[in-house]
């Protein structure tokens, strides 16, 4: 028998059982940076030139977010762009599982 929870992949899981959730994002563009404030206290930090939609938004552009889904989604209406809390996590993980020659190449 399959549930919904068995569904999931593993990000989606660990959202799921530790509600994970989005609180807010500040963002910096002089510094090419998105900070991601996560209700665990954790910071996902991201570059806005990774997003080909945001990396030319304006600050004010940027700054007029909506939180969706509970806090899993982040939707801006001007840009016409959605992200997730697991796309967020899982680009964060790639961050961290790169091994370092590839980081220097």
């Amino acid at each position: 028998m399959s549930t919904l929870a068995n569904n999931f992949d593993t990000i989606e899981k660990l959202i799921y059982e530790e509600s994970i959730r989005i609180e807010t994002i500040d963002f910096h563009p002089e510094l090419d940076m998105m900070l991601i404030l996560l209700n665990t206290k954790a910071v996902l930090h991201q570059k806005l030139s990774d997003y080909r939609t945001l990396k030319t938004a304006s600050k004010e552009q940027l700054e007029q977010f909506e939180l969706i889904a509970g806090g899993t989604g982040v939707h801006w209406q001007l840009l016409d762009e959605d992200h997730s809390l697991k796309g967020f996590l899982r680009d964060e993980l790639r961050k961290v599982l790169k091994p370092k020659e590839a980081i220097a190449a």
